[in-house]
C-alpha cells in the first residue's frame, strides 16, 4: 500500500514516492515517459517532479522536452489530471539559453511560469520550485570548508531579491498559475530568509525543499533536515540513489550502455570517487548478505529517515521502476538498519 502525506504547510497530500522525469527527452521518450506514467499512478504516487531546465543533460536541445512529453500526456489524460500534483522549477542562473543565463527574479518567474503552463498544456502548477538559488548554491560537489566565500555574499541585495522573487510567485498565486511554492539545492539560510520575508510581507510560503540526499551524501542531516520538521516544511530528496552510484552497476569502472554516467555531465563525475566506490562496495555486499537488491536497500533507507517527505526516484526502464516503487513496500529490518549505520560512519562523506 501506497503511502501518503502532507507537503509541508500546504493543504496538498502527495505519495511518499514522487516520480521523477529528467531523463524524458533523452534517455527516454515519448512512449516510455508514458508507460511510466500509467505505472506510476497505477501504483499510487500521485507526485510528479520536473523542471523547465530537463531533459538532462541540460543543452539547448534538451531545454523544455520533459515538460512538453508530460504535457503531452497530461492533453491526452485530461480527467487524471486532478489526481496528480504536479511540480515544477523555474531555471537559476548559468545557462546563456534560458533567459540569457539572468538571475532569478520576480519578472522571470512570471514569465517562466507562462511557458511552463504551455509546455505541461496545464491551466495551473500545484508546486512551483527555484531550482537553485541565486547565490551561488552549496549543493553540486560545492559543500567543503572554502568552496564557497560566503562573507563575500552581498547579503542585502540578495535578501531584496529574495523578496522579488516572492512577490512574481504572489502574482502567480494570486493569478491561480501556481497554488504553493517552494526551493531547491538551498541552505538553511535560504530557507530562513524566505520564510522571514514570507511573514513580514504577507507573501507565499515555502512549503518544501528538495535537495541530493543518500547514503552517499546526508550533509543536510541532522541541521537542514531539522529545520524543515520545525518549520512544517517537506523535505524531498532528489538522487537517492546517487546518480546510480549505489545501485553497484558503476562499480570497477563499469559503464553501462546508455546509462547515465556514459553522458557528459554538467559538473562532471565529482560524485565518482575511490572512497564512493569503497562506500558502494560496502553497500552492495551489505545488501547481497540480507538478500536484498543494493537499489531496494537505498530508497528504503532513504524513506525511513527522519524528517523525509517524498523521495524523487528516476529511471530509465520499466524494469527499473519497477524495482525501486517496490523499495518502499520493504521497511528495512533492524538488524540491517544497525548495519547500514555502521558503514555510514565508515564512510560518511565520500565525495
Amino acid at each position: 500500500m501506497m503511502k501518503y502525506v502532507k507537503l509541508g504547510s500546504s493543504n496538498l497530500t502527495v505519495s511518499q514516492v514522487c516520480l521523477g522525469s529528467m531523463t524524458w527527452g533523452v534517455q527516454n521518450n515519448q512512449n516510455d515517459a508514458d508507460a511510466q506514467l500509467d505505472y506510476a499512478l497505477a501504483q499510487g504516487i500521485n507526485f510528479i517532479d520536473t523542471a523547465e531546465m530537463y531533459a538532462i543533460p541540460p543543452t539547448a536541445e534538451s531545454y523544455g522536452k520533459t515538460e512538453s512529453i508530460i504535457g503531452n500526456w497530461l492533453s491526452r489524460n485530461a480527467a487524471r489530471r486532478k489526481d496528480i500534483v504536479l511540480a515544477t522549477k523555474i531555471a537559476g542562473p548559468g545557462f546563456s539559453y534560458i533567459r540569457d543565463g539572468s538571475n532569478i527574479t520576480g519578472a522571470n518567474v512570471i514569465a517562466a511560469v507562462d511557458s511552463s503552463l504551455k509546455r505541461l498544456q496545464t491551466d495551473h502548477i500545484d508546486l512551483y520550485q527555484l531550482h537553485w538559488p541565486n547565490r551561488q548554491s552549496v549543493h553540486f560537489g560545492q559543500h567543503w570548508p572554502n568552496d564557497i566565500q560566503h562573507s563575500q555574499l552581498e547579503c542585502e541585495q540578495e535578501k531584496a531579491a529574495m523578496l522579488d522573487i516572492l512577490q512574481g510567485l504572489a502574482s502567480c498565486v494570486q493569478a491561480g498559475k501556481i497554488r504553493y511554492c517552494g526551493l531547491s539545492d538551498d541552505s538553511p539560510w535560504g530557507i530562513s530568509q524566505y520564510l522571514r520575508l514570507s511573514a513580514e510581507h504577507n507573501l507565499p510560503r515555502m512549503v518544501s525543499i528538495q535537495n541530493e540526499f543518500s547514503l552517499l551524501h546526508t550533509k543536510d542531516w541532522p541541521y537542514l533536515i531539522e529545520q524543515c520538521v520545525h518549520e512544517n516544511m517537506a523535505y524531498l530528496p532528489w538522487s537517492p540513489l546517487a546518480t546510480g552510484l549505489l545501485t553497484g552497476k558503476y562499480l570497477n569502472g563499469q559503464r553501462p550502455q546508455g546509462s547515465r554516467l556514459t553522458l557528459a555531465q554538467r559538473h562532471g563525475l565529482f560524485r565518482d570517487t575511490k572512497s564512493s566506490n569503497a562506500a558502494v562496495h560496502a553497500y552492495v555486499n551489505l545488501a547481497k548478505r540480507h538478500n536484498i537488491s543494493p537499489a531496494q536497500m537505498a530508497l528504503a533507507w532513504c524513506a525511513q529517515v527522519d524528517g523525509v517527505t517524498s523521495t524523487i526516484i528516476g529511471a530509465t526502464s520499466m524494469a527499473q521502476l519497477t524495482e525501486n516503487i517496490a523499495a518502499f513496500q520493504q521497511p528495512l529490518t533492524a538488524e540491517l538498519k544497525q548495519e547500514i549505520n555502521q558503514t555510514l560512519r565508515q564512510y560518511p562523506s565520500p565525495f
